[in-house]
């Protein structure tokens, strides 16, 4: 029997608990999905964000609360909570950015091939996740 002749499998009621775990996402994929939830923890955690930015340019005062809040918390929230937050922010607007230079320079230059789609991914992955690991660093007082 030829390759041509060979009947493909048929997939009727896929389970997905037992397939989804099977299924490996090209980077591309990862990408696109990381790009949507990285706009969506910015727009979740926009009060959080224009908080930060009032306190951080008010006054004197309002800026040393902005700082306390990273030392002693705020709220409930312990500083190295606030500190977590904020570090999940940088990376969301680090991929964000990242990811959607990467779509305008595939639209602009339709350079949309398989190869440049599978390395301008894991450019973009490896990018957003070393420098936020170096901003990470800096926010956590190791340098």
């Amino acid at each position: 029997m030829s390759e041509a002749a060979r009947k493909r499998p048929e997939f009727r009621n896929i389970n997905i608990l037992n397939d989804v775990r099977t299924y490996r996402l090209p980077p591309a994929g990862i990408v696109s999905i990381l790009h949507r939830v990285s706009g969506a923890l910015m727009f979740f955690l926009l009060p959080f964000i224009i908080w930060l930015f009032d306190k951080s340019v008010s006054s004197e005062i309002s800026f040393l609360q902005f700082t306390a809040a990273f030392d002693h918390g705020i709220w409930v929230f312990p500083g190295w909570f606030v500190k977590l937050v904020a570090l999940g922010l940088i990376w969301a607007y680090l991929h964000h950015l990242i990811a959607g230079v990467r779509h305008l320079y595939m639209d602009a230059s339709h350079a949309v091939s398989k190869e440049f789609g599978k390395t301008s991914a894991v450019a973009t992955l490896v990018l957003s996740i070393v420098l936020t690991v170096a901003l990470g660093a800096k926010l956590f007082g190791l340098y």
